[in-house]
């Protein structure tokens, strides 16, 4: 498969034409108006080859990378697919719906309390969800998304693709590439030699939450590095988030508002190769985790940034999720009825862009292996939804159930014993794994 969306892929991946790689398998499981499958084989494919790709650069033999297509789309449900020994908490709180304006739709976002909070804040601070959905049915559109965005909440009105590309932040990000990569200006050294897996030996510091990030840094777990996931000692984390993002990794909390936290972060800067950040836009810079700040002090690092809404534009630094940029870009529209506004079947903006974030550090990597530079990737949800949406539609062939229980793994957890999806694809017919189980968030020290 060396054509259409992934090809484009890696272009965008400052990659010459896509090498060919073995896809397994036919069928279509992700029935949408869009064509999902292909979107689910491309982007992890290009995170594959991209491992492939580095392998060589290091210096080992360039594996064959293959992928099952069905084992593809189960990968952009993986949320779905764990199997506890208790129930599990809900991805979604009961106010993260569409709801009925007195003009329209929006989608409201309240999985975290803080947003919650704001929400019903903005809604009068009614006693039930019941009475919060009246007091929205009574709010238009696009007032009531502002105003739950000022008071530090998160949604969005929903809206027709003709609305947002004549909305000013769609014209911000319509017509971009999925992603940028542009070299570094400063010589970095060069990589430690290789070893059994393309990522062997490399080390990942991983500022991510809610899905994308998490997706791709777990892959670049997946394929050798050490992943070190930071977060603040005050921040809530959703468990079912914690049990499909963090698996593969190592967890440790800072606090980066200490002296002490920001020495420690240093030291971590310092013997990291990637740093992957996805916090709402301006919310790590304080504390010298933007690319600019990087690039000065560490200039040897790989960096890829990660915005729902794009870097540019009066939305640029505004907090979103796959639920709410789906709705304001066109695509709940597209994938409802005459009735109401529909989602896809899958978070595919968030698992699309997490394996583009494996796959622009896997090629960061390389440009630093192969020219002595590292290089700057920045990614949106937005720029993905773009993506997809420009794919040719998917035909008429009903979707298939593929069928996860030859894919599940067992690993350690909180949780206790959990079976989750193995990772998506195979180097030189072995199948890719994870190298631990979910750890314990702050269960580990901050440390290499």
């Amino acid at each position: 498969m060396s054509e259409g969306p992934l090809e484009s892929l890696w272009q965008a991946l400052a990659g010459a034409q896509a090498p060919e790689f073995d896809v397994r398998g036919a069928g279509r499981f992700l029935g949408s108006p869009f064509a999902l499958d292909q979107t689910a084989v491309a982007a992890i494919g290009a995170s594959l080859l991209a491992a492939a790709e580095l392998a060589e650069e290091r210096g080992a033999k360039r594996p064959v990378a293959s992928l099952e297509r069905a084992h593809a789309a189960l990968a952009f449900s993986s949320e779905r697919r764990l199997r506890a020994e208790r129930p599990l908490g809900p991805g979604f709180a009961p106010l993260s719906r569409f709801a009925a304006t007195a003009d329209g739709h929006i989608r409201l976002h309240a999985n975290y309390p803080h947003h919650r909070t704001a929400l019903l804040h903005v809604l009068g601070d009614p006693p039930d969800e019941r009475a919060a959905l009246a007091a929205v049915s009574l709010r238009g559109g696009d007032e009531l998304e502002q105003a739950i965005v000022t008071a530090g909440g998160a949604a969005a009105r929903v809206r027709s693709a003709s609305d947002w590309r004549a909305h000013p932040q769609g014209e911000a990000t319509i017509g971009l590439s999925p992603l940028d990569l542009e070299p570094g200006a400063a010589e970095a050294p060069a990589l430690p030699p290789p070893g059994p897996l393309p990522c062997s030996g490399l080390r990942v510091l991983d500022f991510t939450r809610v899905i994308a990030g998490p997706v791709g840094t777990r892959m670049l777990a997946a394929l050798g590095a050490e992943v070190l996931r930071i977060d603040a000692p005050q921040m809530p984390e959703l468990e079912l988030h914690v049990l499909d993002g963090m698996v593969g990794k190592r967890s440790a909390l800072l606090d980066l508002r200490a002296p002490a936290g920001r020495a420690t972060l240093s030291e971590l800067l310092a013997g990291a190769d990637v740093v992957v950040q996805g916090y709402r836009p301006g919310a790590l810079e304080i504390f010298g985790l933007d690319h600019a700040s990087l690039s000065l002090r560490h200039p040897h690092l790989v960096t890829v940034t990660l915005t729902a809404w794009g870097h540019e534009g009066p939305w640029a630094g505004r907090r979103g999720f796959d639920s709410l940029v789906q709705a304001a870009c066109g695509i709940a529209l597209a994938c409802g009825d005459a009735e109401r506004p529909g989602a896809l079947p899958v978070q595919a903006l968030d698992h699309a862009t997490g394996y583009l974030i494996a796959a622009a550090a896997l090629r960061g990597l390389t440009l630093r292996a192969r020219t002595g530079r590292a290089a700057h990737a920045r990614l949106a949800l937005t720029r993905t939804a773009s993506w997809i949406v420009s794919q040719t539609r998917d035909g008429s062939e009903p979707a298939m159930q593929a069928d996860p229980e030859p894919r599940l793994v067992e690993v350690s957890s909180p949780a206790g014993p959990l079976r989750c999806l193995s990772p998506p694809g195979s180097l030189d017919g072995r199948a890719l794994s994870w190298p631990r189980g979910v750890p314990t968030v702050g269960g580990d020290p901050p440390t290499w």
